[in-house]
């Protein structure tokens, strides 16, 4: 086995038991790693009774997992894999964190977590030493205090060992602050202050844990890959392509928070009201005057660079500290709360960064909550204070509310989504038609209607992630255009933001490192495929809460019907006769039926005919 170690670590809380299990390489040449390992990995242990499993519950499995090319691609990310509190099917979420190159390190492919533990716990990881240790010190820490604390503890122990190997000398931690350990259903689980699993919630799931943190140190050689010479060609190929990409190293994603809005009218501005603007003060060139004390930061092994410390050094929210910010929390902590000044983003950022919550599902139910007390849905009666657009102050107390679920807090806890659904029924107005999700999950801040941007009429309708801005689904189905590629990388476990050299070619630098002989007809008809199905029919099982029809919930935010008021393409917005035409064109390419749900006979021949029982389980609640 080349790429892999093949072997797994198995946590279960409950019982205080840890055991280390062999992968069949049979399995990872269909399903490959990270988010495609994981959903067979929650198929197969939870599919039978999948919609009878609480997300935030003792029965429910979170996945840590690396991918073949962990360590071997430039830039390092870390998949976590669970059923979603947001969604109720399985998501997909990688993050910045050293921890999948140090698990690898250690020996191991990922970690399968079960159960809870009946006190706080953090998981450590040092080569053959795995140990459930107590974590009630660091219980109720948020990210700073936490990084600072745990990192000194694990540091200081590992320091007095005699063969300390590896880089950085430092434990790679993945951790959870009070949004997590409160289980806000957008919590995060987060790495290095502001790096964060964001979409799918499992910053919840590891706090229905009880598990605090995950610590991993490894000083084992990586394993070996299949053809050494071409995979260094490879490697060295792509180093130098990726260097060129100049204007990204030196602005972020945080280039887009004017572009985007003004040249593609796809920024979500007041809660999805506008999406195009023309204000300066947000440009990127302002955080790096104001806020920027590190200009040039990277994942371990990336030469892109493309990371900007921001650190406020003055003003009334001095000490805020967060990563540039990066186009989504610019979008989501800034313009869609019609805020523009960099110090107040900034806060914002790190406010979220703290508490360890999604920074889109934040700010998207932020903006909902706005609109409302614009529209005198919610009134200062219900929230306790004035909620007006541009005033960080009150955004800011209503991110503390939300995290203590305090009040008004508690609801919006449950996301956007569940939220309009509670608030709809205790004000008799239709809130829903405000929350801007798909499938429970707040859409990146990439709109759809100005067809400007790479997100298009179906990008998140028809994807098996919801309103993931890096899962979108597309046609044809099975192209690069397509979610099948996005599944591709988050099963490779790497950066989106690194993949200049194109998909093909990274999959032929994968074949060097495992010996196998993927190609992207391959992909697409066969193992890519696998992992949709899969996804999709997890997805529509769903529950115990929410279900969703596909008839129906395979559709955008009603927000985006609306024609764009203002803008170079005033006027624009998709028809619901355009996204049914295009959904039943996808439904058959990719191949589901008429109802968007997976035929049979595709199962079979993907080699997954066990899932037809699912599929049946779904049809029949339907009343198909």
């Amino acid at each position: 086995m080349y790429g892999y170690t093949g072997k797994l670590i198995d946590v279960d809380l409950s019982r205080e038991k840890i055991e280390v299990v062999e992968i069949d390489e049979g399995i990872l040449r269909k399903f490959y790693g990270g988010r495609g390992l994981g959903t067979y990995i929650l198929w197969k242990e939870l599919g039978e009774r999948w919609e009878y499993v609480d997300p935030l519950g003792e029965e429910n499995l979170l996945l840590i997992l690396t991918g073949p090319l962990t360590g071997y691609y430039p830039g390092i990310k870390t998949a976590v894999v669970s059923k979603s509190p947001e969604s109720n099917g399985v998501v997909g979420s990688v993050l910045s964190s050293e921890v999948g190159i140090e698990l690898k390190a250690s020996g191991y492919d990922g970690i399968i977590i079960r159960g809870k533990a009946k006190e706080p716990v953090y998981l450590f990881v040092n080569d053959d030493t795995i140990e459930i240790r107590d974590a009630s010190k660091y219980w109720g820490m948020n990210g700073v205090e936490v990084v600072k604390t745990l990192t000194k503890d694990v540091h200081e122990e590992l320091k007095k060992k005699e063969k300390l190997k590896g880089v950085p000398k430092e434990p790679a931690i993945m951790y959870i602050g009070r949004g997590g350990e409160n289980k806000v259903r957008f919590a995060a689980i987060m790495a290095k202050l502001m790096h964060a699993a964001g979409y799918g919630g499992f910053g919840a799931v590891m706090g229905s844990k009880m598990l605090k943190a995950v610590v991993v140190k490894g000083s084992k050689a990586l394993p070996q890959v299949y053809d050494r010479e071409k995979f260094k060609t490879m490697l060295r190929e792509f180093q130098k392509e990726l260097l060129t990409l100049t204007t990204f190293r030196q602005w972020g994603t945080g280039a887009g928070g004017y572009s985007v809005g003004k040249d593609r009218s796809s920024q979500p501005v007041k809660n999805w009201q506008e999406e195009y603007h023309d204000n300066e003060e947000i440009s990127v060139v302002n955080f790096e005057l104001k806020a920027w004390i590190k200009k040039y930061w990277a994942d371990y092994g990336c030469p892109v660079n493309c990371m900007k410390i921001s650190y406020l050094r003055y003003g009334p929210y001095k000490g805020s500290i967060t990563d540039a910010p990066d186009y989504e929390l610019m979008a989501y902590m800034g313009t869609n709360l019609g805020i523009f000044e960099p110090e107040k983003i900034v806060y914002l950022s790190y406010l979220v960064d703290e508490y360890g919550l999604d920074g889109i599902n934040a700010g998207n139910v932020l903006g909902f909550a706005a609109e409302l007390y614009q529209r005198g849905i919610l009134t200062k009666e219900d929230l306790g204070f004035e909620l007006k657009w541009g005033d960080e102050k009150a955004f800011a107390r209503l991110l503390e509310m939300i995290v203590n679920k305090e009040g008004i807090g508690k609801i919006l806890a449950e996301g956007t989504y569940r939220a309009a659904l509670k608030i709809s029924e205790m004000k008799g107005s239709d809130a829903l038609r405000y929350a801007v999700h798909v499938k429970g999950i707040g859409v990146g801040a990439h709109g759809i209607r100005s067809d400007l941007d790479y997100t298009k009429d179906i990008s998140y309708a028809a994807s098996v992630q919801g309103g993931d801005h890096t899962a979108t689904a597309g046609l044809p189905a099975r192209s690069y255009e397509g979610e099948l590629v996005n599944a591709f990388y988050d099963s490779a476990v790497i950066c989106m933001f690194v993949t200049k050299p194109g998909f093909e070619r990274i999959l032929e630098f994968g074949n060097a490192v495992t010996g196998f002989d993927l190609t992207p007809e391959k992909w697409f008809n066969e193992a890519g495929l696998r992992i949709i199905h899969l996804q999709r029919i997890l997805l529509l099982l769903g529950g115990p809460d929410v279900y969703w029809d596909p008839r129906k919930d395979d559709d955008n935010p009603p927000r985006f019907y609306e024609p764009l008021p203002s803008g170079p393409v005033k006027g624009k917005a998709p028809t619901k006769d355009d996204i049914r035409g295009k959904l039943k064109q996808y439904y058959q390419e990719i191949g589901y039926d008429e109802n968007g749900i997976p035929k049979e006979e595709v199962l079979e021949e993907l080699g997954i005919g066990e899932a037809k029982r699912e599929v049946k389980r779904i049809k029949r609640r339907l009343g198909l």
